[in-house]
């Protein structure tokens, strides 16, 4: 009678198989063309390699796909290096990737092409998005290494250049896998922050490799989104990235971009200066405008007859007021002569005036005596005189 084979539960099997891939292929390196690349939230990466027979699952966690220099595309081919990983929930194996590195320069060239190619037909790198970069600026913003001597190279030149200036540094890394992230939310920040009139995107020289983070998507996205104008210095003059061909303005070196945003300060004095002196004289030529304007004016037809009509009724008025009082003089010496003709009748009819001439009246018994017959003899007669009177007693 045969023995009977064991049989295994079916976390037994995965686990045997487990032992024995992950100890026969501890340390692998596989080459293949990247295909269903996707980055989690967590920041770890799964893909797959393939080639013209088959594929294989790969997953490069977030400690370690940090330290790659670029993030792979589908259609990219890559060489991996790492082990076999069984994930025993799912039952299949996977290559749990430590480093990551493209077949060849040519690989990262394509890539590049294709992602240039790619921004250009969406319009990213049009003339008509540029924005323009300002003359004098206030704040300055940096996004590069605080650790690198770029930044100190261009701080110099920004204060050498315009030492009123204010600078913001928004450091981070400039290479690596986790660079373009860090740029991109740098740029974000700075839109954000909305106090700095220009931004400096810049690093030093190094190989294609050193200056894939900005060959990244994210990174060329970010820089066409922002609202501030960008300009880069990457590199040196022959080096050229996507993050050049998106920028408002490319300069040469790092040194240049800090040259290219800020003014030269004499200059600006002198312009200061100039602008001073051709104030006062646009000024000047102004007031001397108004002046000939308003003389002008002054003496136009229509001022002149404007001030004619004013004169024209002060005359009027003149004239009507001595006819006014003329005829108040007037009036008064009439009301005046018919008074005195008035109080010369009254003085004719006063019998004072008429005794002033020598004649008398006589009186007898209170009465005045008119006529002859009314005189009474006997009786006591009292006669008025101008200059009295005398009683004569019967």
């Amino acid at each position: 009678m045969s023995q009977e084979k064991p049989i295994y539960t079916v976390s037994q099997i995965t686990s045997k198989i487990k032992i024995l891939l992950e100890s026969s292929f501890d340390s692998i390196s596989v080459m293949g063309e990247v295909s269903n690349f996707r980055t989690y939230q967590s920041g770890h990466w799964y893909f797959s390699l393939k080639d013209e027979n088959a594929q294989i699952s790969c997953v490069m966690w977030r400690g370690f796909n940090s330290s790659a220099f670029f993030i792979p595309k589908d259609g990219m081919k890559i060489i991996v290096f790492g082990r076999i990983n069984v994930y025993e929930p799912r039952g299949y194996y996977q290559v749990e990737v430590y480093y990551i590195k493209p077949l060849g320069v040519g690989e990262l060239q394509i890539a590049f092409e294709e992602l240039k190619r790619k921004l250009a037909q969406e319009g990213l790198f049009d003339a008509k998005y540029k924005k323009p970069i300002p003359k004098i600026p206030m704040r300055i913003g940096v996004v590069t290494s605080k650790d690198g001597a770029v930044f100190y190279d261009v701080l110099a030149v920004i204060k050498r250049r315009f030492p009123v200036v204010q600078v913001v540094l928004a450091h981070v890394s400039v290479q690596g896998a986790k660079a373009p992230y860090e740029i991109a939310e740098a740029l974000d920040l700075m839109n954000e922050y909305g106090e700095v009139d220009v931004i400096i995107l810049c690093r030093g020289g190094g190989s294609i490799e050193d200056l894939w983070a900005f060959n990244e998507e994210i990174t060329a996205r970010a820089i066409f989104r922002s609202k501030i104008p960008i300009v880069t210095g990457i590199g040196h003059e022959v080096d050229f990235t996507i993050a050049d061909f998106v920028a408002d303005f490319r300069a040469a070196t790092p040194t240049e971009a800090a040259e290219i945003v800020t003014p030269d300060f004499s200059e600006v004095i002198n312009f200061l200066k100039n602008y001073d002196e051709l104030l006062y004289k646009l000024i000047e030529k102004k007031l001397i405008d108004w002046k000939t304007r308003l003389y002008n004016e002054i003496r136009s037809y229509s001022f002149v007859m404007t001030e004619s009509l004013i004169n024209t009724k002060k005359q009027s008025m003149d004239f009507t007021l001595f006819r006014l009082n003329q005829a108040c003089d007037r009036i008064v010496l009439e009301k005046k002569n018919k008074i005195l003709s008035i109080d010369k009748v009254l003085n004719l009819s006063n019998h004072v005036h008429t005794l002033s001439k020598g004649y008398t009246i006589v009186r007898q018994l209170s009465k005045v005596v008119e006529r002859k017959n009314k005189f009474i003899s006997g009786v006591e007669t009292e006669i008025e005189f101008y200059d009295g009177k005398v009683i004569i007693n019967g």
